[in-house]
């Protein structure tokens, strides 16, 4: 190990074995970067990924780090930690930002530290006192079904503990170290797992998964801000359809269209009374037409009339049907009346800028309108989306179908292209699938709402959708008739 030095009274830190600089960079995007690999050499592991992976992990002394394309959010041992910019792949080579070492290297390594003494005093070295835990509080418990798996989602007041001490028969037992919470039992029937059975045990507590069948694999992970507790639950294989198993790949066959807003929620509204609901009920009707008719696909609505339907039961639909694709149509608004354009969203946790966000904020309002059964509040939008990462899973091939329709839009309408952009979009969080949003033109423009008010030109717009989704299965059903990844290359993992 280097020696420690003391200087103008600051806290050093030395890792052992290793440095936090010297690795060369290339810049990329106006910032600096680095070669995954060559991090990886520095922790003394290796590169697991490939040019075509989503992701990329780096396995350091029994720790696990897992880095996603595009994405700036990575996980270390499954705790979040946000880098200054997303990680890329460049010419097949992956690459993270210059930082990341000093992000990640004092989660994985060892570290010394010493503490600053007065000029002239002896040095001592400090007995290290270990703080008592405080009571952890449950601040809310959450489940949401997908086709291989149902997630359990306990959000607490500080860092839980977990321990799975049985698992098997019809009934899983985890172990919650001084959590702090009433008995309660949540129903979930979603034909896998019957109920969750919150109980006391002394300082700790006990959740109790009741199976309907066979109990499942239990994957635990925890996540920060705000602290939560994720219990995957994995269906047993023989009772996942086989094109719903991660190793199948088949051709695109069932593409859901969820039409936004409807009901008592109009959306936006255009200065000649224009309502979005409408607007976007009517094109996603004749887009599903056109898929049936013309890509020999089935094409299901989340709303085929003008009611309201929660956000959640839009993906919830999707996922029970085993959908394929996630298309969400939505039309803009903006308070500067000449925006015009379109622009098409796939979901990440950092927005792509400010009127990214914006719009997602927009849209995300709807759920103000949706009272929660049992807890009588509002729903808290920006929570929902960050706990349910199930997205992330889907996130290359979201970006791929997001950049084919927007091509296929722009080119089609001769309208201004407004590029694809990433947000926060709640109505994505739980799709098990590829998923985008179109925002496929601004009512709030006078001359633009005239436009979208015309039936031939809704037919335009239809049929540029089409044409995107014609693109992306063409380009979809080709990777399935290709040779496995085992075939080809080492199998992502």
């Amino acid at each position: 190990m280097r020696p420690l030095r003391l200087v103008s009274g600051l806290v050093f830190l030395v890792f052992a074995g290793t440095a936090l600089a010297g690795l060369p960079t290339l810049t990329y995007e106006g910032r600096e970067y680095v070669e995954l690999s060559r991090v990886a050499d520095v922790l003394k592991t290796r590169l697991e990924a490939t040019a075509q992976s989503t992701h990329a992990q780096l396995r350091p002394a029994g720790h696990v780090i897992t880095v996603t394309r595009n994405w700036s959010r990575i996980l270390v041992d499954g705790v979040p930690v946000v880098l200054d910019a997303p990680a890329r792949v460049r010419r097949g080579v992956w690459l993270v930002p210059d930082t990341f070492l000093a992000r990640v290297q004092p989660r994985v390594q060892p570290v010394t530290t010493v503490q600053p003494v007065a000029a002239g005093a002896p040095a001592t070295t400090a007995p290290t006192v270990k703080a008592e835990a405080a009571p952890v509080a449950l601040e809310e418990l959450r489940f949401r079904s997908y086709p291989a798996f149902t997630r359990l989602v306990l959000e607490t007041s500080g860092p839980l503990t977990a321990r799975v001490e049985a698992s098997g028969g019809k009934e899983a037992r985890i172990r919650l170290f001084g959590l702090t919470a009433d008995a309660r039992t949540e129903e979930i029937g979603d034909g896998f797992i019957e109920e969750a059975r919150l109980e006391r045990a002394g300082a700790d507590a006990i959740l109790k998964i009741v199976f309907e069948g066979s109990a499942g694999e239990v994957k635990t992970s925890a996540l920060a801000d705000p602290p939560r507790l994720v219990l995957d639950f994995l269906r047993p294989p023989e009772t996942v359809p086989s094109h719903e198993r991660r190793d199948a790949v088949t051709p695109l066959r069932l593409i859901v269209l969820d039409a936004g807003h409807g009901g008592h929620d109009p959306g936006a509204v255009g200065p000649a009374g224009l309502q979005e609901k409408d607007l976007v009920l009517d094109v996603t009707r004749r887009v599903a037409r056109l898929v049936e008719d013309r890509l020999s696909v089935k094409a299901l609505l989340s709303r085929d009339g003008d009611h309201f339907v929660p956000l959640r039961d839009r993906t919830s639909f999707a996922n029970k049907e085993r959908a394929d694709l996630f298309v969400s149509i939505h039309a803009n608004a903006h308070r500067a009346t000449a925006s015009t354009g379109v622009e098409t969203y796939f979901l990440s946790s950092e927005a792509t800028d400010t009127a990214a966000r914006q719009v997602a904020a927009l849209e995300n309002s709807v759920v103000q309108l949706e009272k929660t059964p049992g807890r009588g509040g509002r729903v808290d939008a920006v929570k929902a989306i960050l706990w349910d990462l199930a997205q992330s899973e889907f996130q290359l091939e979201s970006s791929r179908l997001a950049e084919v329709v927007q091509d296929s839009m722009t080119q089609a309408l001769r309208i201004p292209n407004r590029g694809v952009k990433q947000a926060g979009f709640y109505v994505l969080g739980g799709a098990a699938m590829p998923a985008v949003l179109i925002e496929i033109g601004f009512v709030t423009n006078p001359k633009e709402e005239r436009r979208l008010k015309d039936s031939q030109y809704r037919d335009e717009i239809a049929r540029a959708i089409l044409a995107g989704l014609a693109e992306y299965k063409k380009k979809y059903d080709a990777r399935v008739r290709e040779p496995a990844p085992s075939a080809r290359a080492p199998k992502e993992r």
